[in-house]
């Protein structure tokens, strides 16, 4: 059972399920997204796909997240990497179960330039129980040579 409609999860749940098989669906919900959590709207990225325990996002390169390099800010694929591994977590938490972001780090691998896809693949919780889970999520450019890598470190439990 997802998470009730009246949480955070259970509304990018609603707007997901709900807008992504329309036309400029999947750019309509990134930009509410970008509505409900600010600074990560700040990126500009686009959700691609989204279920239970998994999500691609991929983040245009321009010019508002660029570096003096002429590649992307390391906060900008930090922010990226953050917002793929709490959908892929969050749209698959039990609806008692509620999460907060403990910890992000990040390797960087090569400047990134062009399109990136992040991606993030975590098993699904079954229960609510409080714990930490570690999400990794890996971070492509278009020719799919890997430019970053970030764990991060959700603490998932009951909802209070």
């Amino acid at each position: 059972m997802p998470a009730p409609a009246t949480s955070p999860e259970g509304a990018i749940r609603a707007q997901w399920d709900r807008l992504s098989p329309l036309p400029m669906g999947k750019t309509l919900f990134s930009l509410l997204l970008g509505r409900m959590v600010p600074y990560t709207g700040s990126i500009g990225a686009r959700v691609e796909e989204l279920r239970p325990g998994h999500a691609v996002v991929t983040l245009r390169d321009r010019r508002r997240v660029r570096n003096h390099l002429r590649s992307i800010h390391a906060v900008a694929l930090l922010n990226l990497a953050e917002v793929t591994s709490g959908l892929a977590l969050n749209y698959a938490l039990p609806p008692d179960a509620r999460s907060i972001l403990r910890g992000l780090s990040m390797e960087y691998h090569k400047k990134a330039r062009g399109t990136l896809t992040a991606t993030c693949d975590t098993p699904v919780p079954t229960d609510s129980t409080e714990r930490d889970l570690e999400l990794e999520t890996t971070v492509r450019d278009a020719a799919g040579d890997v430019v970053a890598t970030a764990t991060a470190r959700w603490r998932m439990g009951p909802r209070k």
